[in-house]
């Protein structure tokens, strides 16, 4: 092999702060817009997201030159930002410093980006997956 070769798949999931219902519809979309592009800064192509007021969930492709941690800190950081610098100036907006991360197989990764962009149908019908819900050990 000449050069490298990856394919990785991550997904994510993290609550609002104290699972506060902050995500509301207004701010749904420039959320949703700020994970994109911090994907795209960091070298990671989006592929889904989804969540309800209290969580998100990001399914995406990521390099071999970064860290999951720096991946988050950027995703979060950048979505608080939007939220209260552009958005809603001032506003109380913030995420919990606790992140789940999973590795997802390619084979996988049709069946989790359904899942992640359907995430208000399975709460509302509560057909969560434990697994995919998993936002930490404790």
């Amino acid at each position: 092999m000449r050069g490298n070769y990856a394919k990785l798949y991550l997904h994510l999931v993290w609550a609002t702060w104290d699972r506060l219902p902050l995500i509301t519809p207004e701010l749904r979309v420039p959320i949703y817009q700020a994970l994109h592009e911090q994907a795209n800064r960091t070298g990671c192509e989006m592929i889904a997201v989804g969540g309800i007021q209290d969580h998100v969930h990001v399914l995406l492709k990521m390099p071999t030159t970064v860290s999951i941690a720096e991946i988050v800190k950027s995703l979060k950081g950048g979505s608080t930002h939007v939220v209260t610098h552009a958005v809603q100036r001032g506003s109380f907006f913030k995420w919990q410093g606790s992140y789940g991360a999973f590795t997802v197989s390619r084979t996988h990764v049709p069946m989790v980006r359904a899942y992640v962009l359907n995430q208000e149908r399975h709460h509302r019908e509560n057909r969560l997956s434990r697994t995919l819900e998993r936002m930490s050990e404790h």
